[in-house]
């Protein structure tokens, strides 16, 4: 029996072939669009996923404030930020954050559905959240992904 042809393949920092993808924003879920950037972003959509290695793509996501939430949580659902003093502990709400800093909005969805380690730190550097169809990543050559063909 040829041992060889059963070998797992693992990927690690050389050998994954990352790519950059540009996600529009335009009209989708909070939530849901951050549970599939968060996917692309851990390397969980292909075939050679390895859960100790960034083996994820580089995503850029579009129009960021035109982000939707649905039901009344644009004004119920809390946001807390600590400005690293004592007593700085600040709440607003996403329509706050939407109308001062709409990434923001998207960053933090994103982050916390990451791993909460290094490996979720160095995913997070990969992702790049922009207002507006404009973003400075040409030099890259991004593909347009259509986020709704994640499953």
């Amino acid at each position: 029996m040829d041992t060889l042809s059963y070998k797992t393949v693992s990927a690690n920092k050389e050998t994954a072939n990352k790519e950059w993808l540009v996600v529009d924003a335009e009209g989708q879920v909070l939530g849901r669009l951050a549970s599939k950037v968060a996917k692309l972003l851990r390397g969980k959509h292909k075939t050679n996923f390895t859960p100790h290695a960034d083996c994820g793509d580089n995503v850029i996501v579009l129009n960021a404030e035109k982000v939707k939430l649905t039901g009344a949580k644009w004004e119920d659902r809390n946001i807390i930020h600590y400005t690293g003093y004592p007593g700085g502990q600040r709440i607003t709400n996403p329509a706050e954050v939407l109308r001062k800093h709409p990434e923001r909005l998207i960053e933090k969805a994103v982050k916390g559905m990451l791993p909460k380690n290094k490996l979720g730190s160095q995913l997070y550097r990969n992702l790049y959240v922009y207002v507006g169809g404009e973003h400075g990543h040409e030099g890259q050559q991004p593909k347009q992904f259509d986020i709704n063909s994640l499953k």
